[in-house]
């Protein structure tokens, strides 16, 4: 069950004091109504009663039936006009869905007939007419009195009152006493016909909105398919809480809807603006709805944002005046609020991982300037000193000295120009694969003396995301064989052939025996699984003492996709 609060705290901007109703346009707005009331009451009344009446009485001629088909036929079409007139009361239908397509009398009558918006818009037709007549005896009433008493300086010494035989004079101040109680009945009669109002404008929604329900529910159905679609999309934050708001507003009655930060910040709105829809407020109950009126006579719904269990802020919507919005209603609301919410933690949780994601790639990038150019250039220095040292008394160590620096920056040259590749998402596209495995190949003997025989030619024919995972997993099992291998020699070649690109790694290492761990090391699992997202397969071949051989196919990219 939905928890519903309503208030009517003071109104910031509205009018208050004694003339606060005589003065609104919604009193006149509502004096409108009440006096079109009367006739049009009349008019529909007699329409049906009178096409009711003269049906039944020549239902055996065969005009009767076509009486109270018309009949019939008027009750949804003069709904249709009361609706129109009741925006005079500020009340706000949803938009109704067209009617189906017309498939014959028998069809129209038994929809028609089984619709409850049908009995519920005669009930309002055949209650309008008698409750007119009251409006219009008690507001009369009220009227004349008030005219009466405000004209006291012209009847009371004209018209002739007797009282026990002797005549009554009213004194100037009695005349003035009843022009005070003349103003202060306008002022009630202002407030009765607000009152009246009200009563209007709940019987209207209550009985005309009954055909709008199966409209409105279908609405917000659809609304909150979109709004899971696009929450479950979340490109864009501000987007899509602006489209969130956009939904709520389409698919139920209010004027407007904005989202707003926890300190009242408004975050995206839909539909005209107004100081209500933004600023602090009060905190509404939690899974529930706060509602009050607000200037000018509008009603304010609003219902808390929870983002992952933290205030996330509230949605707010803006009804016209004596409006008050159905339980379901506010329900659908509450739904787009729990989505907003889920908008905003996921955005959370992707700023934070992130933010993580920035911190992990730090770190390894550390890591990976100490394990490779950090060293080299230590290296570099070292052997520059030993050749300043040797300079001049000992040619051999000296030219020794300079080859070993000369090696050791060239192999720190490629272990940068590997760790941008890696760094880069658009390092393959631009170098190629060839390119890349070339120079890991190449930091591989600079870097750890191992002997590389790289059989790298022709560019192979991978869309982007082969290459990466031709990339990545080359990189990981080079990565092994210098790390576990204890390898003197390397093998790494990339051929093509009948559409498939093969890449094989081989080490001449101690190897290691695969049935001691079935499902492979962590390592290898991390290239199964980059190796099965290309659309290729991985295997490993080793035995103790005989080496290792990683063989990744994948399958050859088209000529349109690469281009």
């Amino acid at each position: 069950m939905m928890n519903v609060m309503s208030t009517s705290p003071p109104e910031q901007g509205r009018r208050e004091g004694p003339l606060a109703d005589l003065l609104a346009a919604r009193t006149y707005r509502t004096a409108l109504y009440v006096g079109l009331a009367l006739p049009l009451g009349a008019l529909v009344f007699g329409l049906l009663v009178g096409g009711a009446l003269a049906g039944v009485l020549t239902l055996p001629l065969l005009v009767g039936a076509l009486l109270l088909l018309g009949t019939l036929w008027l009750v949804p079409a003069l709904a249709e006009v009361q609706r129109y007139v009741a925006g005079l009361l500020g009340v706000r239908f949803a938009p109704r869905f067209p009617p189906p397509a017309y498939a014959g009398v028998l069809p129209w009558l038994r929809a028609t007939l089984a619709d409850g918006a049908t009995y519920r818009a005669l009930m309002f037709h055949l209650v309008q007419f008698p409750l007119a007549v009251v409006c219009w005896l008690v507001l009369g009433g009220l009227l004349a009195a008030c005219l009466a008493a405000l004209a006291a300086p012209w009847w009371a010494n004209t018209l002739p009152v007797t009282w026990q035989g002797g005549r009554v004079a009213l004194t100037t101040l009695g005349q003035l006493g009843l022009m005070l109680a003349g103003l202060g009945g306008l002022l009630v009669t202002a407030g009765v016909l607000n009152l009246l109002g009200r009563v209007w404008a709940w019987l209207a929604y209550a009985l005309l909105a009954g055909g709008a329900d199966e409209g409105s529910a279908r609405r917000e159905v659809v609304a909150l398919r979109r709004a899971a679609g696009r929450v479950a999309l979340g490109d864009d934050l501000g987007a899509t809480l602006a489209d969130l708001a956009g939904q709520a507003q389409t698919a139920s009655t209010a004027l407007a809807v904005a989202l707003t930060t926890p300190d009242g910040t408004l975050r995206a709105r839909s539909g005209p603006e107004h100081p209500a829809l933004c600023g602090p407020t009060g905190s509404p109950p939690a899974g529930g709805a706060d509602v009050r009126y607000v200037a000018g006579g509008g009603t304010l719904v609003t219902l808390p944002v929870v983002a992952g269990g933290a205030d996330g802020g509230t949605l707010r919507a803006l009804y016209a005046p004596g409006r008050h919005p159905p339980a379901e209603e506010l329900a659908f609301l509450l739904s787009i609020a729990d989505h907003a919410g889920t908008a905003l933690h996921a955005a959370e949780l992707i700023r934070r991982a992130g933010e993580r994601a920035g911190e992990q790639e730090r770190a390894r990038l550390a890591r990976e300037l100490h394990d490779s150019v950090a060293q080299a250039l230590y290296g570099i220095t070292l052997g520059a000193k030993t050749a300043r040292a040797a300079l001049g008394r000992d040619p051999e160590k000296t030219r020794a000295s300079l080859d070993y620096t000369i090696r050791l920056a060239e192999g720190g040259v490629s272990e940068m120009k590997a760790l941008l590749f890696s760094l880069r998402p658009d390092a393959l596209e631009e170098g190629g694969l060839v390119a890349a495995l070339a120079q890991n190949a190449h930091a591989l003997e600079a870097r750890h003396g191992l002997t590389v025989h790289a059989d790298l030619h022709r560019e192979p024919a991978l869309s982007p995301s082969g290459q990466a995972a031709a990339y990545r997993v080359a990189q990981e099992a080079l990565h092994n064989v210098v790390k576990h291998a204890r390898a003197s020699q390397v093998w790494l070649s990339v051929t093509e052939e009948d559409g498939r690109v093969t890449v094989t790694i081989r080490d001449d290492g101690q190897g290691f025996d695969p049935r001691a761990r079935p499902s492979g090391t962590l390592g290898q699992r991390s290239m199964r699984e980059r190796a099965q997202d290309a659309g290729g397969t991985l295997t490993v071949q080793s035995r103790p003492g005989g080496g290792t051989t990683v063989t990744l196919t994948l399958p050859a990219a088209a000529a349109e996709v690469r281009a």
